[in-house]
């Protein structure tokens, strides 16, 4: 005990002497030369919203106009007593039972690298 006592003293005279803190020379000039490089760069380029807008606005229309049609189909379909589904013919099932494994393998992949982004993210990885 006696031993971690004179440890702690000398940690504590080493922490509260106070001792001036001199940077190297040519710190402050390294420093102020970096400073005023990136006072000289230009502005980074804006991400051109004006340009991207009228995109999402058609993008909106688009699944807003198909969630109508649908909600209609469905609310016609209600009214005539079933929904009635399509029959496909045993040529047509195959390729789509493939494509949808291919969806699910694409969205398990995207959510996976979407959540580790999100994970390295907080971390300061990305």
């Amino acid at each position: 005990m006696d031993n971690r006592n004179t440890e702690l003293d000398r940690m504590d005279a080493i922490l509260t002497a106070e001792d001036e803190i001199v940077p190297s020379s040519g710190f402050l000039g390294a420093v102020m030369e970096r400073v005023e490089e990136e006072a000289r760069m230009p502005a980074p380029i804006p991400f051109p919203w004006k340009r991207t807008l009228p995109g999402f606005v058609l993008a909106a229309g688009v699944f807003g106009w198909a969630g109508v049609e649908l909600a209609r189909r469905v609310v016609s379909a209600m009214n005539q007593g079933a929904l009635a589904f399509p029959q496909l013919s045993a040529a047509m099932v195959m390729p789509m039972q493939q494509a949808g494994w291919v969806a699910l393998a694409l969205s398990l992949s995207m959510g996976s690298w979407l959540l580790a982004r999100r994970l390295a993210g907080q971390s300061g990885l990305l």
